[in-house]
């Protein structure tokens, strides 16, 4: 079977992970010809490939069909774009880059490039995601009302920030859990709900670590529809919590621990309100439970991602997608900086200058260990 030619581009925690994934058979329409990093140290015994330091000449070296872009926040859509430029197919990490301008330009120049472009959103491949989007999307939940995530379970210790100078930093990463950890629940939040109009958030900076970005986050959305989000995420408490809400008038559905939980309305509720003759009843309920466990997640995107440009097949998530993730994201840090409202899409030039400011800040006062 002919196998896709793919390079990795950064060959950290997630650029080395797929590779292993690769060379452990997980994706078999995929054979990485050539890896890249900036430090030599990390290209060391790796056997059957190309190894370069220059991202460039790896582009230009045509051992590669498809590059994995596994670079710091900031590179994502720097190394997309030139790898459209050499009309090479894209698969770049999460999240999509760091503010809303530079990601609409990787898009645009993905779109006229016309290759492939795909985003690292593993978490789709969960079956419970799916049937939950499956549910929303497809009205059997009827008016969407409401949707709660409480996802605290992506605890970290301070050895973690401190194992690299550039994490949770605003010029390093560009955010903190918002742009590292939770990109993923983002995603799913607008994949399966849909996109909150304009959000008022609430971040705290270094509550619980000593940090200059967010590690504690409440975010509320409001939607065109009436609808709301609620949206809880913090890298500082254990045990954490991972708790999936949604409501409509016809039902609603959690995701917690594994399962899907859904109880359907026998009549629409807004329906039963007005109908209804006594003051105290509510509607009947059936109820199904779903359980399935989780795929790895990582090999089946990449290897759809190359099924998608050797058979024509759909790739699991567009790249162009990672710009809605990252826009909640970059409203909720603008809510935050101004204590205020902040629209979708955000006012990008005030975000940037807000952001240059505090990376500005921080390059004057580094953290210590």
């Amino acid at each position: 079977m002919e196998k896709l030619r793919l390079g990795i581009i950064g060959m950290g925690n997630m650029g080395s992970g797929h590779f292993r994934n690769v060379k452990a058979g997980k994706c078999p329409s995929v054979n990485v010809t050539a890896v890249c990093d900036i430090n030599p140290d990390k290209l060391k015994d790796l056997e059957g490939v190309e190894t370069f330091t220059d991202a460039d000449k790896m582009l230009e070296s045509g051992l590669v069909d498809a590059v994995l872009v596994a670079t710091p926040h900031y590179l994502h859509p720097v190394m997309a774009i030139k790898c459209f430029s050499h009309k090479i197919h894209v698969l770049t990490e999460k999240p999509a880059g760091v503010y809303a301008r530079q990601v609409r330009e990787m898009n645009e120049a993905a779109a006229k490039s016309g290759v492939k472009f795909g985003i690292m959103f593993n978490q789709r491949t969960n079956p419970l995601y799916a049937k939950a989007r499956e549910i929303v999307q497809g009205g059997l939940l009827g008016q969407p009302k409401r949707l709660v995530w409480i996802i605290t379970n992506w605890y970290r210790t301070q050895a973690y920030y401190d194992s690299g100078s550039w994490r949770a930093t605003w010029g390093g990463e560009g955010g903190g859990v918002l742009l590292n950890q939770a990109p993923h629940n983002l995603d799913l939040w607008q994949w399966i709900f849909g996109m909150p109009k304009r959000v008022r958030a609430f971040c705290s900076f270094g509550k619980y670590h000593k940090i200059d970005v967010e590690d504690d986050v409440t975010i509320y959305g409001e939607y065109e529809n009436g609808a709301s989000a609620t949206f809880i995420t913090t890298t500082g408490e254990a045990p954490g919590t991972n708790r999936l809400e949604i409501s409509g008038d016809k039902g609603k559905i959690v995701i917690e621990g594994g399962k899907l939980k859904w109880w359907k309305l026998a009549v629409a509720e807004r329906e039963f309100c007005f109908t209804a003759k006594e003051g105290f009843i509510t509607p009947e309920t059936q109820y199904e439970e779903f359980e399935e466990e989780a795929p790895e997640g990582h090999p089946e995107v990449l290897e759809a991602f190359a099924k998608s440009i050797l058979t024509g097949s759909e790739m699991i998530a567009r790249g162009e997608e990672g710009l809605n993730s990252l826009s909640i994201s970059n409203a909720a840090y603008l809510s935050a900086w101004t204590d205020d409202w902040a629209e979708i899409p955000t006012d990008e030039a005030l975000f940037e200058k807000k952001l240059a400011e505090l990376s500005k800040k921080e390059k004057e006062n580094p953290r210590k260990k």
